[in-house]
């Protein structure tokens, strides 16, 4: 499919146009297909640069949320229809800093995982379940350009034309496995869950990190990194493109002291690295001036269990309690044709057979999983199945 059917809508970006946009849709009938452009690896942050619905009745809109930044009026209009998004969690958050805050929702990423689809990319899911072929190539291009190119507003306008019809199919095919009310469960616990709140040291996640081996050097790290994101956030650039990882790695473990020593590093032998040279300077020599008690720890205590690996030396009955916890997940989600990640969180399996509940019975496994955050319908699966592999291990005095 290399047209959408009624042809590519200008992109929206006066007020009486979305109002007449508004009226459309809410005149129109059944889901809204959803779908946002960002511009990941060019600007800062994660805000949406384009916004594509569709709706039986009122076709196709392509809106500038640049342009045309509050679209709560189009939210409001909308309050009581099910968007259709795919992989929803990606393009929730830019949604809502404009106003536009699904109620009911479908997922069709999730669903076709739900569904065991080995490849649930929109073009894949698209191809293997409604027989077409979309136009992709875009997924990574730079949304904030204006004007936006014509072959990208196809790209853009394809991305809803049949997502309506790939809800409509996957939802038949839920009903028939018998796994529909298992994804209302998902849909709503995607739209109830709260963002993840920031974490205490962002800088921590610095690509390469592992190779540096002394607080001090973590301190350049830290140093470097908050000096890359004030640039970046000010210039509106992805921080990569202001500094890459590489760079503030070889930067910590060298310390350069003078341009000339900076300047000499391969990493920093772009021109865009080089740019800011003074500003990677002060922060590497702030790591050089900082006390002891300034330095970082070489590693934050966890609000869980340690790696998976040091459990059988730290705690060989949790060791085996996750080895068995796992088979009988692995084996479950085999039987009903999904990834073992989404039949339950391989975090809550962790959790659970790290700090068990007091007795291994099916409704004590069960109260664990819920205070996870499990779903019914995942706990309804493997409570009793995991119960029943821990008892196995005491009856055999392996606990």
């Amino acid at each position: 499919m290399l047209e959408p059917r009624d042809g590519v809508p200008p992109v929206l970006t006066a007020p009486a146009d979305l109002e007449r946009v508004i009226a459309a849709f809410a005149a129109g009938t059944g889901p809204v297909a959803v779908d946002a452009e960002r511009a990941s690896g060019y600007r800062y942050g994660q805000r949406a640069y384009l916004i594509q619905l569709r709706r039986a009745g009122a076709g196709t809109a392509l809106i500038d949320p640049v342009a045309l930044p509050d679209l709560s009026g189009l939210d409001a209009a909308l309050a009581d229809a099910e968007m259709v998004l795919h992989a929803a969690n990606q393009d929730l958050p830019c949604l809502a800093e404009v106003g536009l805050v699904p109620r009911r929702l479908f997922d069709t990423e999730l669903a076709g995982r739900l569904l065991g689809y080995p490849r649930v990319g929109l073009g894949s899911m698209v191809e293997n379940v409604l027989g077409f072929v979309l136009e992709k190539g875009y997924s990574a291009a730079d949304w904030s350009t204006r004007p936006l190119p014509e072959d990208w507003l196809h790209y853009a306008a394809l991305d809803v034309e049949l997502l309506v019809e790939l809800r409509d199919a996957l939802h038949d095919q839920l009903e028939a496995a018998g796994k529909l009310e298992w994804a209302r469960e998902e849909f709503a616990a995607i739209l109830t869950t709260p963002p993840k709140p920031p974490r205490p040291d962002p800088w921590r996640r610095t690509s390469g990190i592992h190779r540096v081996r002394n607080r001090r050097a973590l301190a350049a790290v830290r140093e470097v990194w908050e000096a890359r994101d004030k640039i970046a956030r000010e210039r509106d650039l992805s921080p990569g493109r202001v500094l890459q990882d590489a760079a503030i790695i070889e930067l910590a473990q060298k310390s350069p002291k003078t341009p000339a020593e900076l300047q000499a590093l391969p990493t920093m032998r772009g021109r865009g690295a080089r740019r800011h040279q003074s500003a990677w300077l002060r922060a590497v020599a702030r790591a050089r001036e900082l006390g002891e008690r300034g330095l970082p720890e070489s590693n934050l205590p966890g609000d869980g269990p340690p790696p998976a690996h040091r459990w059988a030396d730290r705690d060989p009955e949790a060791a085996k309690r996750l080895t068995a916890a796992r088979a009988v997940v692995a084996a479950l989600a085999d039987e009903h044709s999904m990834p073992s990640e989404n039949l339950v969180q391989p975090d809550y399996v962790r959790r659970l057979a790290w700090t068990p509940p007091a007795e291994s019975s099916p409704s004590a496994i069960g109260a664990a999983l819920r205070d996870l955050g499990a779903r019914r319908w995942q706990v309804e699966l493997t409570a009793q199945p995991i119960a029943k592999a821990f008892l196995r291990l005491e009856s055999k005095g392996e606990l």
